[in-house]
This record gives C-alpha cells, sequence and structure tokens, in this order.
C-alpha cells in the first residue's frame, strides 16, 4: 500500500473495510488513511474492496470514494 499523499483522484486502490457506520463504510486506501464509501451496504469489517478516489482533502486527511 502506498501513502495518502501518493494517491491522486482517479486512483482505483484496493482495500479493505475498516469500519461500518450508519451512512457508509470506511475502507484502508493506503498505510496511513482511510476513506468513506458512503450508502455501502453489505460489506463488513474485513472484507476486501476495489473503490476509485471521487475527492481528496489533504488538509484533512480524508478521502471520498466510489465502488468499482
Amino acid at each position: 500500500m502506498s501513502s495518502f499523499e501518493e494517491l491522486s483522484v482517479g486512483d482505483v486502490v484496493d482495500g479493505e473495510v475498516t469500519a461500518v457506520v450508519p451512512f457508509g463504510v470506511f475502507v484502508r486506501i493506503a498505510d496511513d488513511a482511510d476513506g468513506l464509501l458512503p450508502q455501502a451496504t453489505g460489506p463488513e469489517v474485513g472484507t476486501p474492496v476495489r473503490v476509485r478516489l471521487i475527492a481528496i482533502d489533504v488538509e484533512r486527511h480524508r478521502a471520498a470514494l466510489a465502488r468499482v
């Protein structure tokens, strides 16, 4: 896995679900960061998922994701 600073909008990465919340799931997208996959249903913690980065906020260390 790479670091958050190496990622760009449009990148497709393989990640793992780290948390399930009412509004989606958080996916580990880099060694040092998770991103939000909104309104995702079904994946449980530990499930591998492939996602595309649709927005990155470097200052807040956050990323918005879409399922591929």
